[in-house]
């Protein structure tokens, strides 16, 4: 890790890394890929008539060339309405640990089908999938369903506020927590809005309500957090973080950062939320909390957990849960604990707790693997380029150091990314827009093998011009 970046130091691209005269974007390439999804470009015409921007989720709209309409999956591998055959490192955004339509969750949801879709009552799944978290979860005394990170995260914060009687919340900046109010602040601001902010939450999108008690602080810096403590530490209800920081760059944290946090909360009475939608059963079958060794309070999951499926769970200390389990924190929702979706939870758990999480060592070797090669393929033919995060998930970044906090991602060309996606894409490789890469089990030796050959045809092509 470089030595950390002053927080408040701000950087714009567009004025640091000036484009490589050899760049991915080929006009050529770019009609070649619509013309090969000229199906997916009908179906987005037709969509835009009835669907609000055509997608169901607004990053989707970012995909390059055009936003891609799927026909079916299979392990590693995606094929879109026109029958193009992708390798996927995108996996849904991340749900998809065990890859596509793995044999397992087929056979489990298929059966829970037939019985039935929802009960709104109690069925065995609940207790089942509930005593399998509460088993490999450190945090988790006890867990309680929803159906997404967004709703599983307002829950968390309403029971820090009702156990702790306080209002105030420390976020990180560059943090994802869903897209309610009172988190989706200071998410992905641009550096202008950053230097006019001081300091103050940044609403990510128009129509938000203002919220005063949210707090921002920069990931990785100890003295920043420790100064908000000794500022406000008796209104602080709770510290939310991403343990590693995958939303924007797959950061992670410093040596002893996440133990700071622990202990700060610890001291001042507030708790700590670790928020492991996207950690949790990828890069540890116990989540981060497994990887580095550091138990939070509570710890909020979904992606992986439902292997697919909308599933989320909130995991917490016995103390805390007590006041959801008491009715006084109320926790509501018709579809919480859907068998379906409980049904493919359990199913993925039982593999990748199969002797204690062995899938983990191949997930990880494979995914360094890739990381790795990548970095090797593209600074070799003189691309600026840094990978950052694990195995399981990492960043691909074309800047020149190795980003320290959200601040520090300002810099990447994330324009020459977007050429190398899509250049990948014609390769026959799937990426999501933003430089995160998901492996998941499915992956194999020979395809991990394919994609360092299809960069380095790429990077090749590029270098000539072509």
């Amino acid at each position: 890790m470089s030595s950390p970046a002053n927080p408040n130091e701000i950087t714009d691209a567009a004025a640091t890394a000036p484009r490589l005269p050899t760049a991915f974007r080929s006009d050529e390439r770019e009609e070649r890929v619509r013309q090969k999804t000229r199906g997916s470009v009908s179906r987005l015409e037709r969509s835009r008539q009835s669907l609000a921007g055509g997608v169901s989720s607004g990053l989707r709209r970012t995909f390059r060339p055009n936003p891609l309409f799927f026909d079916r999956g299979r392990g590693s591998r995606v094929i879109d309405v026109d029958q193009n055959v992708y390798l996927d490192y995108g996996l849904a955004w991340g749900p998809l640990i065990l890859g596509h339509a793995p044999p397992e969750v087929v056979e489990a949801v298929q059966y829970q089908l037939s019985k039935g879709f929802t009960f709104g009552a109690q069925h065995d799944l609940e207790f089942e999938v509930a005593e399998r978290l509460t088993n490999i979860i450190p945090c988790g005394d006890s867990v309680c369903f929803a159906n997404s990170g967004t709703e599983i995260v307002q829950l968390a914060l309403r029971l820090t506020r009702a156990v702790t009687g306080r209002k105030k919340l420390v976020k990180f900046e560059g943090h994802y927590h869903g897209w309610a109010d009172n988190v989706f602040v200071s998410y992905h601001p641009t550096a202008e809005e950053v230097a006019n902010s001081d300091g103050n939450p940044i609403p990510a999108a128009l129509g938000q309500l203002p919220d005063d008690e949210v707090l921002i602080a920069q990931w990785n810096d100890c003295a920043g957090v420790e100064k908000m403590f000794a500022n406000h530490g008796a209104a602080i209800a709770s510290v939310i973080c991403e343990p590693m920081l995958c939303n924007s760059g797959c950061i992670p944290p410093d040596t002893g950062f996440l133990e700071m946090l622990r202990e700060i909360t610890r001291s001042h009475g507030a708790l700590l939320i670790f928020d492991e939608v996207i950690t949790g059963f990828r890069l540890h079958l116990k989540g981060a909390q497994g990887l580095y060794g550091v138990e939070p309070d509570l710890a909020t999951y979904a992606k992986a957990i439902g292997a697919g499926t909308p599933l989320s769970a909130l995991a917490g200390k016995a103390e805390f849960m007590a006041l959801i389990a008491s009715g006084q924190v109320v926790h509501a929702g018709t579809l919480n604990g859907n068998p379906i979706a409980l049904a493919a939870a359990r199913a993925a758990l039982d593999v990748l707790a199969r002797e204690n999480g062995a899938v983990y060592e191949s997930l990880w070797s494979r995914g360094e693997r890739l990381r790795l090669g990548l970095e090797a393929i593209l600074s070799a033919r003189g691309y600026p380029v840094v990978t950052t995060g694990a195995g399981p998930v990492f960043q691909l970044s074309f800047m020149s150091r190795v980003p320290h906090n959200y601040r520090d991602t300002l810099e990447a060309d994330r324009s020459l990314y977007s050429d190398f996606a899509v250049a990948m894409l014609d390769a026959g490789v799937l990426l999501l827009p933003d430089g995160r890469w998901y492996l998941s089990i499915a992956h194999t030796d020979a395809d991990i093998e394919d994609t360092l050959a299809a960069a380095e045809r790429v990077a090749d092509c590029s270098a000539s011009g072509m």
